[in-house]
């Protein structure tokens, strides 16, 4: 069985509507860094880095930028600043990492069911609501979809998620407050295989203060849910808050530090204008993003389409 994202006429409309104060911002400083000068120099340069600096790119993103235009400068001999809009937007695209999803869409694996995705991420970033969003996701594609409720250390979380189980009309399995998470994930991936689910989406505690028990913890979680399906987990969805720029960039590190990370998806993009982190995060972890939300509504989740998102970020 396959899901499809496939990516509309309606979801580059939200697309638009959602990366609009990025954008504006973005194309607003580029606009004062080519003011008054004909042609890209050094000059020119040392604004356009503190440009991407200040929006949220990243430092060695912002370098790795610089220096390519750098090398087109020399190698062209004359760059005018016309064309420093096209130059960044092909540099740009060829940062953002590699995904199965670059065209807009997604295929669920159909060597085996129920393909498992493990969702970790700190308090506050849209974790749980993203959970949501993607078993409606799912859901709307005809799978069968169940939610284990792993973050036993918040009440608030595990209820939220029963909520969002409710909201959407799936199973969410789950264990008394303070359970081993580990046990939550066991039963979860035994009831989905019971069910015949297709799609499995377990939530995870979201705290970095003690790195060493947040890498026991999703360490003994994996090492669990194998002994139900060896190759689970499939997926380590990282959910990051893209309103918190740079603050994303540091989560994004700390938890490639303590596991493996092999997709992002990055939240309320809609209400900021540091959309460039998706830039640098994606270019220095080399995971890539897969999804993005741009609103609160269920549908306001998206497969992310490097190709629409470049073009949504330098429409002029």
């Amino acid at each position: 069985m396959a899901f499809f994202g496939l990516f509309g006429k309606d979801k580059k409309e939200t697309l638009d509507k959602g990366l609009e104060k990025t954008k504006q911002s973005f194309l607003d400083k580029v606009v004062r860094v080519v003011a008054a000068k004909d042609t890209v120099d050094d000059d020119v340069l040392d604004d356009l880095e503190d440009m991407l600096i200040t929006s949220d790119v990243g430092v060695d993103t912002t370098l790795k930028i610089i220096k390519r235009i750098e090398e087109r400068v020399a190698r062209d001999k004359y760059v005018s600043t016309s064309e420093l809009n096209n130059i960044l937007r092909d540099e740009t695209a060829s940062l953002l990492a590699e995904t199965d999803n670059t065209d807009g869409t997604w295929s669920l694996p159909t060597d085996h069911k129920p393909y498992v995705i493990l969702v970790v991420g700190v308090n506050g970033v849209g974790k749980t609501t993203t959970i949501g969003k993607l078993a409606h996701m799912f859901k709307s594609e005809g799978l069968n979809v169940v939610l284990g409720a792993a973050d036993t250390f918040r009440a608030a979380a595990v209820e939220q998620l029963c909520i969002w189980g409710e909201r959407v009309g799936v199973p969410v399995v789950k264990q008394q407050m303070g359970a081993d998470p580990a046990s939550v994930a066991f039963d979860t991936l035994q009831s989905a295989k019971a069910s015949g689910a297709d799609v499995v989406l377990i939530d995870t505690a979201g705290r970095l203060h003690n790195k060493v028990n947040l890498m026991n913890e999703l360490k003994k979680i994996k090492d669990v849910m194998k002994k139900v399906m060896p190759e689970a987990p499939d997926e380590v969805l990282l959910v990051l808050d893209g309103s918190t720029g740079q603050n994303a960039f540091e989560q994004a590190k700390q938890f490639s530090a303590v596991t493996q990370i092999t997709s992002l998806a990055i939240t309320k993009i809609d209400g900021t204008a540091k959309g460039g982190v998706i830039i640098g995060i994606s270019d220095q972890l080399q995971v890539p993003v897969k999804y993005i939300g741009l609103g609160e509504g269920m549908e306001d989740l998206q497969l992310f389409n490097r190709k629409e998102f470049v073009d949504s970020l330098f429409k002029s």
